[in-house]
């Protein structure tokens, strides 16, 4: 049972223009000065919800001895509870929440309890930033058709938010088209310092930091205002929304110092490609990474969010940039109230959490330090395939061709000599005939993912389009180009500045507000080109300014993808290729035959500022966000349901009845061992959530459009799998079902696995069926980082779904993880040098694994096989909670029983 808070004696007043707030003074103990700032948010939340319950008085003592167990690198590892201040949900985790949460409400009502108690405790805030298929995109009125579209496609799912918004309380909504969730949640919804009476007495306001988890790994983005926050599963985040803490190790923090400055032709995404790279070499999974240092001082908020967005391609669980004045002067260009943000400024002094990056004296002590100076960033791409595979751009054409030439693999093609100057033609609209080559760039988008939160970048791209356009040049036509802004506010300044026509000439259209070119939804390409691509087996490429390139991601007919500023990508396009040397070779020529070099339309940082200081103001924010909880006039004219209960259509194939809690008792289950259970699928290493989960187009050959077909729907009305998410069906069918998975049980990539017992090569989820028929449990054996990527709940759900009751791993992805085991699925992880090689596996064994009864986190057990292969693995429990959840049957199971006790 809760008690009261021993910490009660360190809440104090703290007067503000006449009204009085609370805080709890944590900057009286005397180990807080020497703790990473990231660390001090975590320390708040477990002063202040301490209520030795959740949160023990140890709980607390642990942190506060963050320096003695974690200012070196030790094995020492020490759980703690974390309460964030709120939750964000994209919609496309978003709506798999609801769509459980009204399934638990109906469960908890069978069960004997009140339904109404399912409710989101944690303030939560939903952002409907779906993604839209991009296809229109050159069109002047691409936006409005595929806002259109969007809504035709998705009013099923819209219907069911809206009805979740009025069923559901204390649960925000943001209609769709208002931007993309990280942006949102950077502009509008971020508070910085909570200012609560709810956990008070006598309507006195209670301060204290801003947190927050998201169901997005790019959650990360608001660490840029300093907001301590990081992507979990939907799964996780489900249980926080319940009032739950997140069981987490205290972890080490790495003290990363900016010095210098940028060099005037270099970006906010080149940095972000530098750092990376930088931080993938050093090995930072699992940890946090803290900015500091005088190099700080000479990044905008929009700088930092962008290095902080992409913190999941460099590993760590946040990449922290500690608020300071800049933050507060961002709070009120983005039209925050000027007595709020004197609230948050008293209360940072109040207790020290004010940062001064000029001031060495503040700096705190650190697990690790390693330093990069500004002045040595390049201007850089990433990729072919890997987003930490920073390329800088001088060196890009050698790269690449090398690329053509190396063995397959993350830098390689393996394309045969006699086939390396190969070239496809086709017939254009315009009756001009092209002709694709090898690094011919066929895809060209300014995406919504990281780069569109900033101002300097997009303004950038914008006067580099000015200059190109003024001099002639232009970009193929066949090229699909697309601009899908961040919200709202960047397409005001945009049109304010004067460079929207330009944008627009060389094809850059505004598309849409949502995720789009980055998960797989850049459209078809035409048939012409994609038929070119394939009958000459050319490796051509997409640029675009997104988080993400990993293979078979972006478009199957771009084998090659490169991350880019939108400065970059609108280069690219304008030369047609990547296999160009732009020190040496022109960008285009003008009508007069003059040749023209990049270096030619390149803007500098000043003009670029000079432009962002006159019109990023804060009337933008303010009439962008006026009314945007109100939605546009297609939102507004959805007529949801009403009632706690949700009434589910039978016949629906967008909401459906999830069957995680069908046969649930009250009583805890008996847990059983795996007895001789098949491998499904024998995977390597970097498998990301985007083989695992369902993501992109729907494959007209796929099991999920069989079944959509069985339900009278016609291939054009199939949507996406993220569209779909809220019907299990079609997720469980499009689980594994990446065109480039590659399955060591079977012989060339794609969705396909071996059916052992008849040795029939079948689609995952029909091979799945067919054991689960037969009674036979399943595993799945991989390699490294299995799970890396997007924090996708689907990707343990699926493998739920499909039958799967534990994965054998050489390491996890740290979210991937935890929702395994907020599904049930046992994570196991071969011992330290070993692997499915080396202990002699195939794939093709039968596998039984068997729990003692009293199991505990990373204990050591035995998995034999038929074949007399024994090898020990650790059972990746790393809490008592995380025991708990999977004694359960997972954590919607166990925050069920938990309601009804």
């Amino acid at each position: 049972m809760a008690g009261t808070n021993p910490f009660q004696n360190l809440q104090k007043e703290l007067n503000v223009n006449g009204e009085t707030f609370h805080y709890f003074d944590i900057a009286s103990f005397e180990e807080f000065k020497e703790l990473p700032y990231s660390i001090r948010v975590l320390l708040e939340s477990a002063v202040r919800n301490c209520d030795n319950f959740q949160v023990l008085e140890k709980d607390v003592r642990g942190i506060l001895s963050w320096k003695a167990t974690k200012s070196v690198k030790t094995d020492t590892e020490l759980e703690i509870p974390f309460k964030p201040a709120r939750v964000i949900l994209q919609d496309f985790t978003g709506v798999p929440a609801v769509v459980d949460f009204a399934a638990m409400r109906d469960a908890v009502l069978k069960l004997g309890g009140d339904p109404d108690k399912i409710n989101p405790i944690c303030p939560s805030d939903l952002v409907i930033d779906h993604s839209v298929q991009v296809d229109f995109a050159r069109a002047p009125d691409a936006l409005t058709k595929n806002q259109d579209l969007e809504f035709e496609r998705n009013k099923e799912r819209f219907t069911f938010l809206k009805w979740g918004a009025k069923a559901f309380n204390n649960m925000l909504i943001i209609p769709p088209g208002s931007g993309i969730v990280h942006q949102v949640n950077l502009e509008y919804l971020a508070r910085v310092v909570f200012q609560d009476d709810s956990k008070s007495k006598d309507s006195v306001k209670m301060l204290y930091p801003d947190s927050v988890v998201g169901t997005d790994s790019h959650t990360t983005m608001i660490n840029g205002l300093g907001v301590v926050g990081w992507g979990v599963g939907g799964i996780e985040a489900e249980a926080v929304m319940l009032g739950q803490a997140i069981s987490m190790l205290l972890p080490e923090v790495i003290g990363y110092k900016l010095v210098g400055k940028l060099n005037p032709l270099v970006t906010s995404t080149d940095l972000v490609l530098t750092i990376t790279k930088h931080l993938r070499q050093i090995g930072v999974v699992g940890k946090f990474v803290e900015f500091f240092g005088p190099g700080v001082s000479e990044l905008s908020i929009a700088d930092r969010a962008t290095i902080s967005n992409m913190c999941p391609e460099y590993g760590a669980t946040v990449g922290y940039f500690p608020i300071d004045q800049n933050a507060l002067d961002y709070l009120r260009q983005t039209n925050r109230a000027d007595d709020k943000v004197q609230v948050i400024e008293a209360y940072l002094k109040a207790t020290n959490q004010l940062r001064n990056f000029s001031d060495a004296s503040q700096d705190p002590v650190f697990t690790q330090i390693v330093e990069l100076d500004l002045s040595s960033v390049v201007t850089s791409v990433s990729g072919p395939k890997r987003p930490h595979d920073r390329v800088s751009v001088s060196e890009m054409q050698k790269d690449f061709r090398e690329c053509l030439i190396n063995k397959v693999g993350f830098k390689g093609f393996a394309v045969p000599e006699a086939e390396l100057s190969t070239e496809g033609s086709f017939s254009w609209n315009d009756g001009k005939t092209y002709s694709l080559r090898h690094g011919s760039v066929v895809i060209a988008a300014i995406t919504s993912c990281t780069n569109t939160s900033n101002p300097s970048v997009m303004l950038g791209a914008g006067l580099l389009a000015k200059k190109a356009v003024a001099l002639g040049l232009k970009v193929a036509p066949y090229i699909k180009t697309s601009l899908s802004p961040g919200s709202g506010v960047v397409t005001y300044y945009l049109k304010e500045s004067g460079v929207v026509p330009a944008l627009e000439e060389l094809g850059f259209h505004v598309v849409g507000y949502g995720c789009m070119t980055c998960i797989g939804n850049s459209g078809p390409l035409d048939d012409n080109i994609a038929n070119t691509i394939e009958k000459n087996n050319l490796v051509c490429c997409g640029v675009l300014s997104g988080n993400r390139n990993f293979e078979g991601r972006i478009h199957p007919n771009t084998r090659a993808n490169y991350l880019a500023s939108p400065l970059l990508v609108i280069a690219y396009a304008l030369a047609g290729t990547v296999d160009i040397d732009f020190e040496k070779e022109p960008i285009g020529t003008s009508p007069d035959g003059t040749k023209v070099f990049l270096r030619d339309i390149w803007p500098t940082r000043q003009e670029i500022q000079a432009v962002e200081k006159e019109h990023v103001i804060p009337a933008m924010f303010r009439d962008v966000y006026a009314k945007v909880e109100m939605g546009s006039p297609s939102w507004q004219d959805l007529n949801a349901p009403t009632g706690k209960l949700y009434p589910w259509d039978d016949v629906s194939t967008y909401i459906k009845h999830p069957p995680f809690f069908e046969g649930m008792t009250r009583d805890l289950p008996k847990l059983g061992n795996i007895v001789n259970a098949r491998a499904l699928l024998n995977l390597g290493d970097s498998v990301t959530t985007d083989h695992i989960s369902p993501a992109g187009s729907i494959a007209r050959n796929s099991p999920a459009a069989r079944y959509l077909s069985s339900r009278g729907l016609t291939p054009r009305e199939f949507n996406s799998y993220g569209s779909r998410r809220g019907n299990d069906a079609v997720m469980a069918r499009g689980t594994f079902a990446n065109i480039r998975l590659v399955n060591k049980l079977v012989s060339g990539p794609g969705p396909r696995t071996l059916h052992i017992p008849s040795g029939e090569e079948m689609d995952v989820f029909d091979c799945a069926e067919r054991y689960v028929k037969e009674g036979t449990p399943l595993i799945a054996i991989v390699g490294k980082d299995y799970g890396s990527g997007s924090s996708r709940d689907w990707a343990a759900k699926g493998p739920y779904l499909l039958g799967i009751k534990a994965v054998i791993a050489e390491s996890y992805e740290r979210i991937h993880r935890s929702n395994l085991v907020g599904m049930g699925i046992v994570p196991l992880q071969y011992l330290d040098g070993q692997n499915a090689d080396s202990v002699g596996l195939t794939g093709k064994e039968l596998f039984s694994i068997a729990f003692p009864e009293n199991l505990k986190p990373h204990d050591k057990i035995t998995v034999e096989t038929d074949t007399g292969v024994k090898f020990q693995v650790i059972v990746r429990f790393d809490t008592e909670v995380d025991l708990e959840y999977y004694r359960n049957g997972g954590i919607l199971n166990y925050m069920i029983r938990k309601m009804i006790s």
